[in-house]
C-alpha cells in the first residue's frame, strides 16, 4: 500500500488538491493519505487531512511576518512528520512560500522519497532564481500553464503539462446566457482592498461611459456578502446610491456571460472571464510601495496571464498609473460601441484558451502521480 504525504494551503490549492485526489483514489483505492489541506480535501479522504487553509491562507507580506512563529512551528512539525512516517512521496500543491522550504528542509533531512509539485509557483515572474534549487530538491513539477513545462526543463527538472483545471470547471458553469446589449461587468476582486481601490473608479467610470453610451447598464458582482455590504456603504459615501442597485452577489460567472463587456481585477477572474468570451479590460491598482517593490523583481511584460499565453497585448492592461476614471471608460466605452472589436477579442481569447487543455486535468495529474509511485 502506498503513503503519500500531501500540502495545500489555500482555498484554490484544496480545490486542486481534492481533484486530484479523488482521481487518484480511483487508481489506488487503498493509498494511505495524510497531510494539511482544507474542507475539501478532507471530503475526499477524511480526517487524516488536518483542516488549516483557514489559517494558513494569509495574504501581504505584514500579515505572514506576524505569523512567523506560528509558520515556523507548523513547518518544524510537518517535516518532522514526514521524516517519522517516510511516505513514498509528498504532494506539494501551490503555496510556495511554505512548500518549497519544506522541499528543501526534507531533503536536508535525508528525506529519500519522492517530491513532486503541483500547480508550479510563477517564478518564470519574479524569482527565477528559485529554478535551480527547485531542480535539486523536486522529482517532478506538474505545471498547468504549457508554457511552464519547456521553462522548468530547461533547468533539468521533470515537468508535466497536464491542462488547466478551469477549462472542466467552465463547462460544468456555462449557461444558455445571451450577451445583454449595453450591459458592463465590473469585477473589483475578492479582496477588500482591491475593493476599495476599484469600485470607486467604476463609479466615476460609468458616469463618463452613460455619455457615450446611453444605454448602458452596470452590474458589479461582489465575491460574498460582506464585500457586497461594504461596497454599498461606498457608493453613499461615493454620492452614488443608486450604484447600489448594481451589486449582485454569486453570480460572478453568470454575469461574465451575460455582460457585454467588461473590466477584470488582475488575478484569476481575468482567466475566468477569457475562459467565458468575455470582452475585457484588466485593471490593476496597489499602493505605489508594494507596485514600485513588484517591478523591481518582476521580469515580465504583460501582466494578464492571457496576455502572458499569447506573448501579446489580447487584453488591455490598465494599470497603477494608467488607470483611472476616463482611461477606463474609454477602454469599456470602445468595447461596447464596437461589434468588430468585441468578436475579434472574443475570438483571440478562445484561442488562448485552447492551449490550456480540452478538458481532464486532474485526471491526467493523478496518471502521472500514479505512474510516479509505481516507478
Amino acid at each position: 500500500m502506498n503513503r503519500i504525504f500531501i500540502i495545500a494551503g489555500e482555498v484554490s490549492g484544496d480545490t486542486h488538491a481534492a481533484g486530484l485526489l479523488r482521481e487518484l483514489k480511483t487508481l489506488e483505492p487503498d493509498l494511505k493519505v495524510v497531510g494539511l489541506g482544507g474542507p475539501k480535501m478532507r471530503e475526499v479522504i477524511g480526517e487524516s487531512i488536518e483542516d488549516w487553509v483557514e489559517t494558513a491562507g494569509v495574504v501581504g507580506l505584514w500579515e505572514v511576518v506576524k505569523m512567523y512563529r506560528y509558520f515556523k512551528e507548523k513547518l518544524d512539525g510537518v517535516l518532522d512528520s514526514i521524516l517519522d512516517q517516510k511516505p513514498e512521496a509528498v504532494i506539494l500543491v501551490d503555496y510556495p512560500g511554505f512548500n518549497l522550504r519544506l522541499a528543501k528542509a526534507l531533503r536536508l533531512g535525508g528525506y529519500k522519497g519522492r517530491l513532486l509539485y503541483y500547480i508550479s509557483p510563477q517564478v518564470w515572474a519574479w524569482k527565477k532564481g528559485r529554478v535551480k534549487t527547485m531542480a535539486q530538491v523536486l522529482d517532478l513539477m506538474i505545471c498547468i500553464f504549457p508554457f511552464e513545462k519547456e521553462f522548468y526543463e530547461k533547468s533539468g527538472l521533470r515537468t508535466e503539462f497536464c491542462g488547466h483545471p478551469m477549462v472542466d470547471r467552465v463547462v460544468t458553469l456555462k449557461r444558455e446566457w445571451k450577451r445583454e446589449p449595453g450591459l458592463v461587468g465590473w469585477f473589483p476582486g475578492s479582496r477588500l482592498n482591491e475593493v476599495r481601490r476599484l469600485f470607486p473608479l467604476m463609479m466615476d467610470a460609468a458616469k463618463a461611459i452613460k455619455l457615450a453610451v446611453p444605454n448602458a447598464r452596470f452590474a458589479v458582482s461582489a465575491a460574498n456578502e460582506t464585500l457586497a455590504g461594504f461596497m454599498r456603504e461606498m457608493a453613499e459615501e461615493h454620492g452614488m446610491p443608486e450604484a447600489k442597485r448594481w451589486i449582485e452577489t454569486g453570480t460572478v460567472y453568470d454575469l461574465m456571460q451575460r455582460a457585454e463587456a467588461g473590466a477584470v481585477a488582475s488575478g484569476t477572474a481575468t482567466l475566468e472571464a477569457a475562459c467565458f468570451g468575455l470582452p475585457y479590460t484588466l485593471i490593476y491598482n496597489v499602493s505605489w510601495p508594494t507596485y514600485i517593490i513588484a517591478k523591481l523583481v518582476v521580469r515580465i511584460k504583460h501582466l494578464g496571464i492571457i496576455n502572458i499565453l499569447a506573448k501579446r497585448e489580447v487584453v488591455q492592461e490598465l494599470v497603477q498609473g494608467k488607470l483611472n476614471a476616463d482611461t477606463l471608460a474609454r477602454a469599456t466605452a470602445d468595447l461596447l460601441t464596437s461589434e468588430s472589436k468585441r468578436q475579434h477579442m472574443q475570438g483571440e481569447l478562445a484561442a488562448v484558451v485552447a492551449t490550456l487543455g480540452s478538458g481532464g486535468a486532474y485526471a491526467r495529474v493523478a496518471k502521472v502521480v500514479h505512474e510516479s509511485l509505481a516507478a
